[in-house]
């Protein structure tokens, strides 16, 4: 389960040891997602199982022309039992229901295999390719829900 996330989900994160991500990618996220939510909201959400944090899935930028694009991780204690592919999943189904975006696209690494199996698993399509100074070559995908 998705449950959106704004500033005191993120301070509580950073107050307590999460396993989902390191201090400093933790407060990144924050920053992302509150400069974004100043335009857009929710630009984050809490991955839930089991009544247990295990993730984040955010925008990972404002969205441009009615589309989002998103980024998501999961604690790595957590990975391989389809947390993932269920966030994105009921990420999808918000934008079905919000008049203000039509399409979800994100990124993944090429070596990623995991990341790229969580989009096919939600229908999402390669639309091309980029390379980006830091994170090197990625794959870029879409999912149109209207």
């Amino acid at each position: 389960m998705i449950i959106p996330a704004g500033e005191a989900e993120f301070a509580a994160l950073l107050m307590g040891k999460s396993a989902i991500a390191p201090p400093e990618v933790l407060e990144m996220l924050a920053k992302l997602a509150a400069g974004i939510r100043s335009r857009f909201s929710p630009s984050a959400w809490l991955v839930e199982a089991n009544g247990e944090i295990v993730g984040l899935c955010s925008l990972v930028r404002p969205p441009e022309d009615g589309i989002v694009t998103i980024g998501y991780g999961i604690a790595p204690d957590h990975m391989g039992k389809g947390h993932a592919s269920d966030a994105v999943g009921e990420i999808i189904d918000w934008v079905r229901s919000d008049q203000r975006v039509h399409t979800v696209a994100a990124e993944t690494n090429h070596e990623n295999i995991a990341s790229q199996r969580v989009l096919e698993h939600n229908a999402f399509a390669r639309v091309g390719e980029r390379f980006d100074d830091e994170d090197g070559a990625l794959i870029c995908w879409r999912c149109e829900t209207s």
